[in-house]
């Protein structure tokens, strides 16, 4: 008699409803993370730009309408709106004086640096109020997890 493959895999049935419940707590966690960094007003575009800037470094604002695919007149709204906001400069490009690079500010980067601490710091204190040694172990367990979700 043959028996197909033995797994650990949960049914369908609730492979989907754990997906419902970690993309809900996912999303209940980053909000509340939000909450704490204070973020103000900056649009999901904004904010993906500055993201940016900040992982890949100085830009023209052509090279970053392409990389967020839009409309270079798009990108040069969001760029206007976040050099009034003082999160970004312009300088001449050495290569082609025509060209501008774009690159995050120092008080930007000051303000991410202490968002970030913020929310580290109220995280944090979350996990040591709201579970004990044994339930902060089993986090770090499912972190990893997450982490191997995330691996391409």
């Amino acid at each position: 008699m043959k028996h197909g493959p033995v797994t650990s895999e949960p049914p369908d049935s609730e492979a989907s409803a754990l997906a419902a419940e970690l993309r809900s707590a996912v999303g209940a966690l980053l909000r509340r993370l939000r909450e704490q960094a204070g973020e103000g007003d900056l649009t999901s575009a904004q904010k993906s730009v500055l993201l940016r800037l900040e992982r890949d470094g100085p830009a023209t604002g052509s090279a970053l309408a392409r990389a967020e695919a839009m409309r270079p007149q798009s990108m040069g709204a969001i760029i206007a709106a976040l050099e009034t906001a003082g999160y970004v400069k312009g300088a001449p490009d050495p290569a082609d004086g025509r060209q501008t690079i774009i690159s995050l500010t120092d008080h930007f980067r000051a303000r991410v640096g202490a968002a970030r601490a913020v929310r580290q710091d109220w995280l944090q204190r979350t996990l040591q109020a709201r579970l004990t040694v044994q339930e902060q172990r089993q986090l770090a367990d499912a972190v990893a997890l997450l982490k191997r979700l995330l691996e391409s």
